[in-house]
């Protein structure tokens, strides 16, 4: 049944989020490994022959029995024994293998992020804006995300990233509800109204485990005082929760407020057409003119002058000595943030500076492992060097951050699921509404010419030229930053069978 959960022993296997608990804790399990645990939990106590196990595992391919010999291997490791010591996974000699234990299906069930019990998890809600002009809207949203960056950089707590926040806004739902949709204990919401040059903030932190308002107050400053209000706000969750959290280090702050508005309009845009990316280029420009010690239009300019050569079938020399030279201003100028850090580790990686780039990823993620957009980005460079299974284990890790993420995500997953050979997986994903402004049809199109369904690849061909006309597989080969040659060979294999010009 799709959507369901196999409960069996201390585990809960999700087939659907790529997940597996014990006693609600997440477990490491490649793709492979899943396949062959959902085989097993459809038909508990049955024995399933090594051909039907092989073709759930590598469904369309080719593969030695070895293969499935050494899963199977780690599959029984990592179970380890069940309750009267027993191997969840006996062996039928010269048929193949048979799951020992019951298995309790669960249909239905909301998926949710899988976040460490022993760590606080919480989301901050959208701030509603007290007012119908545009632009204190967009104060009200420069405030919210201001406050999940701060929170994410704090060691100990689990935070839900922007995108899965804001699919909230607007919506008139119980917050236990909003809570456990999230995967977050603790919710904070508020308003905000901007006015004449002054501010006033309302602000509360909820326990939806109890329903109890660990803390709300009212803030009523000078405009200016802006950024020691969020540092303040911060400061009681934090002593909120209990002494269980340190307070991040303080940030780079920008000194204009209108270079703050100005970069929140901008990122809007930035997972946009080509003209949207034009538009925030221009807003981002002018940002850093009126504060140009403020880190953050640097590290979405650079974002911006790549995404510039994307869309125009570069990269063109100009554009990528600007992208990364503004990544690098702005890590220097605020070397704390992870985002900073982790865009300029993925422009390092396209420059081919390999070592450079995994220091980079590293750091980033040990400023806020929070940092879904970091896990997602590192899918892409993992792939490329040949490590498929771990670059699809990024961004499982991506979506159970941010359970509501931006497009990219999922050209993202379609390409790590293409990667591990699970063809119909990568159909599946990149056939979501999500994907419709991204250039995820090149993967949609290589998946289905893999399944032999070569007349809808070449349609998926027709309609990715439509908006990438100057496509071609050598400039595409030559400019992705592969490590793996037999990984480019895959692509390029299921590029030339879809139809894309060589």
């Amino acid at each position: 049944m799709q959507g369901s959960l196999f409960a069996f022993g201390p585990f809960v296997l999700d087939p659907a989020a790529g997940t597996l608990l014990r006693d609600g804790v997440p477990v490491a399990l490649g793709y492979r490994a899943l396949k062959l645990l959902e085989a097993f939990a459809e038909r508990p106590g049955e024995i399933l022959e090594k051909a039907a196990l092989m073709d759930a595992a590598w469904p369309g391919m080719a593969v030695e029995e070895g293969n499935l010999t050494v899963q199977i291997a780690q599959l029984r490791k990592l179970l380890g024994p069940a309750a009267d010591d027993r191997e969840w996974i006996s062996t039928v000699p010269r048929v193949g293998y048979r799951f020992t234990n019951s298995v309790e299906q669960f249909g239905g069930v909301t998926r949710k992020p899988v976040l460490p019990p022993d760590r606080p998890s919480i989301a901050v809600l959208p701030f509603v804006s007290i007012s119908n002009d545009p632009k204190q809207a967009t104060f009200a949203d420069g405030l919210t995300e201001d406050l999940i960056t701060d929170l994410s950089q704090i060691q100990g707590l689990s935070v839900i990233a922007r995108n899965s926040s804001y699919a909230y806004r607007g919506k008139a739902a119980d917050l236990r509800t909003i809570a456990g949709d999230l995967g977050a204990r603790y919710l904070v919401e508020g308003s905000a109204r901007r006015a004449g040059g002054r501010v006033r903030i309302n602000a509360q932190l909820v326990d939806t485990s109890s329903g109890e308002h660990l803390w709300a107050e009212r803030f009523d400053r000078d405009l200016d005082d802006i950024f020691a209000v969020q540092d303040e706000v911060i400061g009681k969750i934090v002593e909120a929760l209990q002494g269980q959290l340190r307070a991040p280090p303080p940030r780079n702050r920008p000194r204009n407020i209108e270079a703050y508005d100005l970069c929140v309009r901008a990122r809007k845009l930035m997972d946009d057409s080509p003209q949207a990316a034009r538009e925030a280029h221009l807003m981002l420009k002018r940002a850093v003119s009126l504060d140009p010690d403020y880190a953050e239009p640097y590290r979405w300019l650079a974002m911006n002058h790549w995404m510039g050569w994307v869309h125009a079938n570069g990269p063109t020399e100009a554009s990528r000595k600007m992208a990364l030279e503004l990544a690098q201003k702005a890590v220097a100028l605020d070397p704390i943030s992870a985002g900073c850090r982790w865009i300029l580790a993925y422009l390092l990686a396209y420059e081919r500076h390999f070592a450079e780039a995994d220091r980079e990823f590293a750091t980033a993620m040990e400023l806020d492992p929070n940092e879904a957009d970091t896990w997602a980005a590192l899918s892409d460079i993992a792939i490329l060097a040949g490590r498929a299974e771990e670059g699809l284990a990024h961004i499982q890790k991506a979506f159970r951050l941010n359970p509501f993420p931006a497009s990219w995500y999922y050209l993202a997953l379609g390409q790590a699921h293409y990667a591990v050979g699970a063809y119909e997986a990568a159909v599946e994903t990149l056939r979501r509404e999500e994907t419709y402004r991204t250039s995820s049809r090149r993967f949609l199109a290589a998946s289905l010419a893999q399944l032999g369904r070569l007349d809808e690849a070449r349609a998926e061909v027709e309609l990715f030229l439509v908006g990438n006309p100057h496509f071609t597989i050598g400039h595409w080969a030559a400019t992705e930053p592969f490590r793996d040659a037999a990984t480019l060979a895959h692509f390029v294999d299921g590029y030339r069978k879809a139809g894309l010009p060589e």
